[in-house]
């Protein structure tokens, strides 16, 4: 129950704060998609951006740790993909949208903080390296199976280029591939851009979460409950589960297996929606399956870290 108190609910009153203040007329629709674009396109960029130039990448990038991760990860999809085309008789369009919507974990605006107000900021490496791969696989995947599905006959190197136009047009993904750049050229970043930038990754999640409840109020859970359930029941209890069972397996060290539950653990992420609506399939599900899944978290990140060490 203290943790409940002392770590999540926090993070919750914020998004609470965001919610309330969109849905009494407050603060405008337009006002909040203006802050999340600021978000998503610049403060969240430069707030990965400077994590990555400060990693010790060599000792941060555990191969046991993302092979956990990102096995849970890629399973959530392929549960997700399979149990909408056969479960519940999706179109693959539709089937792939909700195999992504298990797939993108919400790093970021959840598990960021809720590992920093559990663990402390010097717990956070092994999320920043879970998240400096996080947009690149998820995107890579969810694209590269939608294009597959709608390609058709199309020339294998049309598809790879709409991958890889997608993805590199993505501002989280700019700011990752900058940030290992910084830090593998081992170039010093000037003490006047690494002040600007701190100020903006400074409001990244703050703002971030008051945004996020802000954009939940449009979500209304309308329709497809067997579907939106399911989602929930993969990204908040599957993923997590096969990261621990095989980080257990692969011997994580606790403190990389904390993050990588928590992130694990996290419900369905705002790209989940912006991955269904750019290509115009499972939009409800999706947007659902954020908002239920956002609320379902305070109970299931109270559960998981109860189960760490």
């Amino acid at each position: 129950m203290q943790a409940l108190l002392d770590v999540i609910l926090p993070v919750f009153v914020v998004i609470g704060a965001g919610y309330l203040a969109v849905w009494k007329g407050w603060f405008s629709e337009a006002g909040v998609d203006g802050l999340m674009r600021f978000t998503q396109n610049f403060a969240i960029p430069c707030l990965l951006f400077l994590a990555l130039t400060r990693l010790d990448l060599g000792q941060v990038f555990d191969w046991r740790l993302l092979t956990a991760f990102y096995t849970g990860a890629f399973g959530g999809f392929c549960l997700g993909l399979l149990g909408a085309r056969f479960i519940f008789g999706r179109g693959w369009e539709d089937s792939i949208a909700i195999g992504f919507c298990c797939l993108f974990s919400n790093s970021v605006l959840l598990g960021l903080p809720l590992t920093e107000r559990a663990y402390g900021a010097d717990a956070l490496s092994a999320n920043f390296a879970i998240i400096a791969l996080h947009s690149p696989f998820c995107y890579g995947v969810g694209i590269t199976a939608m294009e597959l599905a709608r390609a058709r006959g199309a020339p294998g190197g049309q598809v790879a280029v709409k991958v890889l136009k997608a993805m590199f047009s993505n501002a989280l993904i700019i700011g990752i591939v900058l940030g290992l750049m910084v830090n593998l050229s081992g170039l010093p970043l000037p003490e006047f851009l690494r002040d600007g930038f701190t100020l903006l990754a400074a409001a990244a999640l703050p703002a971030a979460l008051f945004g996020l409840g802000g954009v939940l109020v449009r979500y209304r859970p309308e329709g497809d409950l067997r579907v939106i359930l399911y989602v929930c029941a993969v990204a908040l209890v599957a993923h997590p589960a096969i990261t621990l069972t095989l980080g257990g397996a692969l011997e994580v060290s606790d403190a990389a297996m904390r993050s990588a539950v928590i992130t694990a653990a996290m419900s369905p992420g705002v790209n989940a929606y912006i991955f269904a609506n750019m290509y115009g399939a499972a939009r409800r599900v999706a947007a659902s399956a954020v908002l239920i899944g956002t609320a379902l978290s305070v109970l299931s990140a109270w559960v998981w870290l109860g189960l760490l060490p």
